[in-house]
């Protein structure tokens, strides 16, 4: 059962990179059952927070249809996913949300108890998953409070969200079914996605 969205939380979407291993492809917007990616993983995610957006570059249009702000990086920022989660934390608080939970757009069944159970552990500093696998750092819980010190290490150089996130002190929750966090970064992923798909 999905968790009742908290107007607290703003939820961002991040559309990742440049899919190499799938042909330069926008692996969000890769047909999983007849519907993107990203369309599944906004069934699961839009729930849970109060107000939602996507991290996106380069032509925009091709989001238009799912309805949601988009929110190129800064231009002074370093680029990758931090530079979306600083994206974030600002449409956040111009929204009066205290917190931002970021997922991938390209892990097509983020938990429905995601942001709940990230909320329940943060404090001042951020929460993020964990699995078998170890830290999910793109499914995360970041506090906007903390953008100027986000802010502060990037400048310092710190480009990898699993590292902003271990200097932030983040809270770690552990999820015991990983295939919540599963993401398509080759075709052998999406194979493997579709074939979970027809199997649920």
């Amino acid at each position: 059962m999905t968790a009742p969205p908290s107007p607290r939380v703003a939820g961002l979407v991040l559309m990742g990179g440049e899919g190499s291993r799938m042909g330069g492809a926008d692996k969000a917007l890769l047909d999983l059952g007849g519907r993107p990616i990203l369309a599944h993983a906004l069934d699961r995610f839009r729930p849970q927070v109060g107000t939602l957006a996507l991290s996106a570059n380069g032509d925009l249009s091709r989001l238009a249809a799912f309805g949601l702000p988009a929110l190129p990086d800064p231009p002074d920022g370093p680029g990758g996913p931090l530079s979306g989660v600083l994206a974030g934390l600002a449409f956040a608080e111009a929204r009066g949300a205290l917190w931002l939970a970021t997922i991938p757009g390209d892990a097509a069944h983020p938990p429905l108890d995601l942001v709940a159970r990230l909320l329940a552990a943060a404090g001042e500093a951020p929460a993020a998953a964990s699995t078998a696998r170890g830290v999910e750092p793109l499914h995360a819980l970041w506090p906007v409070a903390a953008a100027m010190r986000l802010r502060a290490l990037v400048g310092e150089g710190v480009a990898s969200p699993k590292r902003a996130l271990e200097r932030l002190g983040a809270a770690l929750v552990p999820f015991d079914d990983d295939r919540g966090f599963r993401d398509v970064d080759t075709p052998a992923d999406l194979d493997a996605a579709r074939r979970s798909l027809a199997g649920s």
